[in-house]
């Protein structure tokens, strides 16, 4: 899971550069802020079942469906923060960059 949240990092980054080069700073920070909404969530969320793993009484399904909502919770907000506060915000490289950094578990598959 850790090395999926660093994959999404990694992917985020990637993405951010390209949309910087070719919309401008707005476009970066757009970008790096919306792979961003997917990496911090999934990130706290690698954490939470990393943390609850070496407790055998916290294994069980509620605790995945708590840290699933919280992750969506999490996501939500994020991108209506960035949304409220950041005005130059370009909106296709914020999509563009969370999408690509939420669908980035591909590239492990696909090594696998």
């Amino acid at each position: 899971m850790l090395r999926l949240v660093l994959i999404q990092l990694a992917v985020t980054l990637v993405a951010a550069a390209v949309a910087g080069l070719i919309g401008g700073m707005h476009a970066f920070f757009s970008a790096l802020l919306g792979g961003l909404c997917c990496v911090i969530p999934n990130g706290l969320f690698a954490a939470r079942l990393l943390i609850n793993a070496r407790n055998p009484e916290a294994i069980n399904p509620m605790t995945f469906f708590f840290g699933e909502f919280t992750k969506i919770v999490v996501t939500v907000a994020l991108l209506a923060a960035i949304v409220w506060l950041y005005h130059d915000l370009n909106w296709l490289a914020l999509i563009a960059a969370f999408i690509i950094a939420m669908k980035s578990y591909l590239i492990l598959l696909i090594r696998h």
